[in-house]
């Protein structure tokens, strides 16, 4: 293996400390950067992190000095605004800087939810039916949508903004959930039919050639009574919820030995139709009739040791060191002029 500067990009608030002793890092909110840099470091890399505010400059500075092989990008956001996530890579294409992960085109096609369907539904992959609604704009609800509906934001990930009141089963309770991620969030919405059924996980890493993790499943264990099976922001990030209601993920294991194949090809193909690269996460609901139905696609999955796509891309005999070496690959291989 060859030893590479890495020029590690972080949010400036989440930069590791030099000196974790005594401090619960397994619950920091910087983990994953903290997981990526000092593995990349004990892999023998040379690793270099910048801390990134609300100014570019300092990445070409860094360039300069550093003369990285390639930069390892752990931004998701720039001025706090997610959808300004592209704009940090399309800086790295124009400093001509490899750079990990997903392209800013692929980023674009596969943050706007809608947008991601629309594209879908034209190929004919199935995804819910739904409706735009967007901010300062009346809404009525077109005939074709049929209860129960989810309503979400436009362009968060992450469950930002997913609650049990997101599966609305009038109209009263639709209308209220609009305004709830218009004003709140501050986004457009979108509002979907709900699918009922098993929530799956499909990672993927490659450019041209992908390679996909085994289907991982939210199981939701022991819900309360009533609640929707869904991926809330506590259903997926507090400790305390998931352990008090059995929550849990794992390998999906089915009664039909060919749905895990038809499955990773599923999320392959819609991760070359939203033209995404380097590595990602395709969302899907299976119902229960046994058919799959893409929900959205993550260019930007945590990245963190024991998470959901480090956990199935280690079920598929890839352990987690060798996981962010495959990703430094694939970054290393991707050409930004011609698209791959």
């Amino acid at each position: 293996m060859k030893t590479l500067r890495i020029l590690a990009l972080l949010h400036d608030y989440l930069m590791p400390p030099n000196d974790v002793r005594g401090v619960d890092v397994v619950n920091a909110s910087w983990k994953t950067e903290y997981d990526v840099t000092n593995t990349l470091a004990a892999m023998g890399h040379e690793v270099y992190q910048l801390g990134i505010a609300d100014e570019l400059g300092p990445i070409k500075q860094a360039i300069d000095e550093v003369r990285p092989h390639i930069g390892f990008n752990l931004m998701e956001a720039f001025h706090e605004v997610g959808t300004f996530d592209q704009n940090v890579v399309s800086h790295l294409e124009l400093l001509q800087l490899h750079y990990t992960g997903c392209n800013p085109r692929g980023l674009i096609l596969s943050r706007d939810k809608a947008l991601t369907k629309k594209i879908l539904s034209y190929d004919g992959i199935p995804v819910p039916d739904f409706t735009i609604v967007p901010r300062k704009h009346l809404f009525s609800r077109p005939p074709r949508l049929k209860f129960p509906l989810i309503v979400k934001s436009l362009t968060q990930d992450a469950s930002f903004g997913i609650s049990q009141a997101s599966v609305v089963s009038d109209d009263r309770k639709l209308n209220d959930r609009i305004a709830y991620i218009h004003e709140g969030l501050k986004t457009d919405a979108i509002v979907e039919q709900y699918i009922d059924g098993r929530e799956l996980y499909l990672g993927i890493i490659g450019n041209e050639k992908l390679t996909a993790f085994a289907p991982w499943e939210m199981k939701f264990g022991n819900m309360p009574k009533g609640a929707h099976s869904i991926a809330t922001a506590r259903v997926k990030w507090s400790d305390t919820y998931q352990r008090k209601h059995g929550i849990q993920c794992g390998e999906a294991r089915f009664q039909d030995p060919r749905m895990a194949e038809s499955l990773q090809n599923l999320a392959k193909h819609v991760f070359h139709l939203l033209q995404m690269n380097g590595y990602g996460r395709i969302d899907i609901r299976l119902d229960n009739n046994g058919q799959p139905w893409v929900l959205e696609a993550n260019a930007n999955p945590q990245l963190a040791y024991g998470e959901d796509f480090a956990e199935s891309a280690h079920h598929n005999g890839t352990p987690y060191d060798t996981l962010l070496q495959n990703i430094l690959d694939v970054g290393l291989q991707w050409k930004a002029d011609h698209g791959g």
